[in-house]
């Protein structure tokens, strides 16, 4: 048929029916990642509709971040589907074997929950949260207390599911199918899946352990880009925070272009040593949120989000439409261990340090470079990735693929320490010395 498998019959007599024929065939796989569609005239004539109901299912298959239009190279099902997420780029893990490729905070450095749960549920017996209660006072008193303390500007306040509930309910409101968003690179999996499945582009800012690079996220305003993303402390995969002299430097490069949306991440806080130095209010739409996942525990999936008073007023109000609001008995769980300082932060970050900067030090004096000024992970050039990960894996490691996380960085993986002990520090690093520099191959660097 040219455009499309012979096993593909166009179909439909409605916008909605012919996307899902496309979206249907997708799934299936019995149109693959690339292949092309006809063009608008093409599929109406096929189908026997008029072009304006084949353009209107293209668009509905562009928003749901099934297909792509670029233009004279015409339209084609996404390299990388809706439906195909990096979070399934994994590795088998064999048993006996370290798993250090899970993101995941030490459970030893997160508070026991009894406690808070059971104020929590004194007080839903006291002053149960019905439909149309608002958030609870105490945790938008303590966040808001927070993070003017740390410099955030003054702003409403909204507590959400986490942080991906906040940023993808923020971009929904802010931008269409077809935008483009800057992405530190690498940056975090779930982002990166999140933007795709929007249908939005996401343009690569590369980072250093300051931050992003002020002359990388200058070239992606001046190519067109309608939002940015930032990540304060602890960046996911590459453990960068941003500094004062970067944080300067970024707030006069974003102020050149105020009408862009910001969205900044700080789900560091409560595990990271370093202070916040906030790019929020640079522009005229920002948000800035923290997740409570990393210092408390991720199922406790509540995220205390501020921001400029139109942007949250839209993050409320797609709220309200879809989940309505985040369990109050969570809310009060979180607003206790607040209250009691359940989580000594200092304490928790020099954990992570001590096996953080300890396995950047020990490959640095192997001649290795490493990645990992703040948080959890620590990030890892590699001349190939599947070759690193096998040959860590025959030494009773398991890496994270950097594929996951890059978008047009080189080749690398990521190591998550939490499940480390400070004295197999030496013992992974010559592991990682043997697996990324075999003895007939002198020195890697």
């Amino acid at each position: 048929m040219g455009f499309v498998s012979e096993k593909y019959l166009i179909a439909g007599g409605t916008a909605s029916e012919l996307a899902a024929g496309v979206e249907a065939a997708v799934s299936e796989g019995r149109l693959p990642p690339g292949a092309m569609l006809p063009p608008v005239r093409e599929l109406a004539s096929r189908a026997g509709v008029s072009p304006n109901t084949a353009a209107a299912a293209y668009r509905l298959l562009r928003e749901r971040g099934v297909i792509e239009t670029a233009g004279r190279r015409g339209t084609r099902v996404r390299p990388r589907p809706a439906s195909t997420f990096r979070e399934e780029i994994r590795i088998e893990v064999p048993p006996g074997a370290r798993d250090l490729s899970t993101g995941n905070p030490d459970p030893a450095l997160l508070p026991p929950l009894g406690d808070a749960l059971a104020a929590a549920a004194r007080a839903h017996e006291e002053r149960p949260a019905m439909y149309g209660t608002g958030d609870d006072e105490e945790l938008i008193a303590l966040a808001g207390e927070r993070m003017r303390a740390d410099g955030v500007p003054a702003g409403p306040l909204a507590i959400t599911s986490g942080t991906l509930d906040a940023v993808e309910r923020v971009l929904a409101a802010q931008l269409r199918p077809g935008d483009a968003v800057a992405l530190e690179d690498p940056s975090w999996t779930a982002l990166l899946d999140l933007v795709g499945v929007m249908g939005l582009r996401p343009v690569p800012v590369r980072v250093d352990d300051e931050g992003p690079l002020p002359d990388e996220l200058g070239r992606a305003l001046r190519a067109g880009v309608r939002a940015v993303a930032i990540t304060a402390r602890a960046q996911n995969p590459f453990g960068a925070a941003v500094s004062a002299e970067r944080a300067g430097a970024l707030r006069e490069v974003l102020g050149a272009y105020p009408e862009v949306l910001l969205v900044e991440d700080d789900h560091g806080s409560g595990f990271v040593d370093l202070p916040l130095h906030p790019l929020a209010g640079v522009t005229q739409r920002w948000v800035l949120t923290r997740s409570t996942a990393k210092a408390f525990g991720p199922d406790l999936r509540v995220a205390l989000t501020t921001g400029d008073p139109v942007t949250l007023g839209r993050l409320r109000g797609r709220q309200r439409l879809a989940a309505g609001w985040v369990s109050h008995l969570l809310q009060r769980a979180v607003a206790y261990l607040w209250r009691t300082d359940a989580v000594d932060a200092a304490a928790v970050a020099a954990s992570y340090a001590r096996r953080r900067d300890g396995l950047v030090a020990a490959l640095a004096e192997r001649g290795i470079p490493a990645h990992g000024r703040t948080g959890l992970n620590v990030w890892i050039p590699v001349p190939d990735e599947t070759t690193a990960i096998t040959r860590l894996l025959a030494r009773g490691w398991a890496a994270a693929p950097g594929a996951r996380n890059r978008i047009a960085t080189p080749p690398a993986i990521r190591l998550t320490v939490s499940p480390l002990g400070v004295a197999e520090v030496d013992r992974l690093a010559d592991d990682i010395t043997a697996a990324l520099r075999p003895a007939s191959s002198g020195r890697y660097g």
